[in-house]
């Protein structure tokens, strides 16, 4: 994976391009509080948006303590020269995702549907890609983890899949095969998944971990495929 910006989605809404978050991009000249802001808010030190695909929606509840750890880690990778361009919308972007932040409190952790559930959403934001998605961005209040969003890629075309526990989710598959599937890639059958699901990043989720982010979607409320 590279730190140093990419063009992420090319649609007829918006061509939105990944910023270079390298001590060699703009992000070096960012105090801590404006990189903080930026990713729990959406907006830049210039006061510009951040637009889609950044799921700023979730990034909004993360922790001080954990946000700024991303920040402490982002100022120590290597710094990348490059300058990968600006995203453009065809869309109008909020002025803002909501009121200014002021802190975040960390959840306790644990095996418990609150600690499954802030991993899910704001750290490794499972939600974001496994919500239905309407025009307005994904449908978090009535199509929660119900899934149906495509990614088009060199694989093809993936489909994310239905995460709430209706029988057109999960609730056919047991913890150990849902653990199979989130760190390993791997069906119950043997048959692999696809991208872009970071399967080599959940993998390093610890055991306490996992098995709250899977309590978590066992509690969620089950829906139909949209």
């Amino acid at each position: 994976m590279s730190l140093g910006g990419r063009v992420v989605e090319d649609s007829a809404a918006f061509t939105a391009i990944a910023d270079n978050i390298t001590p060699g991009g703009a992000v070096a000249d960012w105090t801590d509080e404006e990189f903080v802001r930026a990713i729990r808010e959406g907006i830049r030190p210039d006061g510009s948006v951040i637009g889609p695909p950044m799921p700023i929606a979730l990034y909004r509840g993360l922790s001080d303590d954990d946000v700024m750890s991303m920040v402490l880690y982002l100022r120590g990778v290597p710094a990348v020269d490059n300058d990968p361009g600006e995203s453009t919308y065809n869309i109008p972007l909020p002025p803002a995702y909501g009121p200014p932040i002021e802190s975040v409190a960390h959840p306790e952790d644990g095996v418990t549907e609150a600690y499954g559930a802030y991993l899910a959403g704001p750290v490794a934001h499972c939600l974001e890609c496994h919500t239905t998605m309407g025009e307005m961005g994904p449908m978090f209040d009535t199509h929660l983890g119900a899934g149906g969003l495509e990614f088009h890629g060199p694989w093809g075309v993936s489909v994310a899949s239905n995460i709430t526990p209706s029988g057109d989710g999960i609730a056919g598959y047991s913890d150990e095969e849902l653990a199979a599937m989130i760190t390993q890639g791997v069906r119950p059958d043997g048959g692999p998944m696809y991208p872009p699901m970071p399967y080599a990043n959940f993998a390093r989720m610890t055991e306490d971990d996992l098995a709250a982010v899977i309590l978590y979607l066992r509690s969620m409320p089950p829906l139909p495929d949209p």
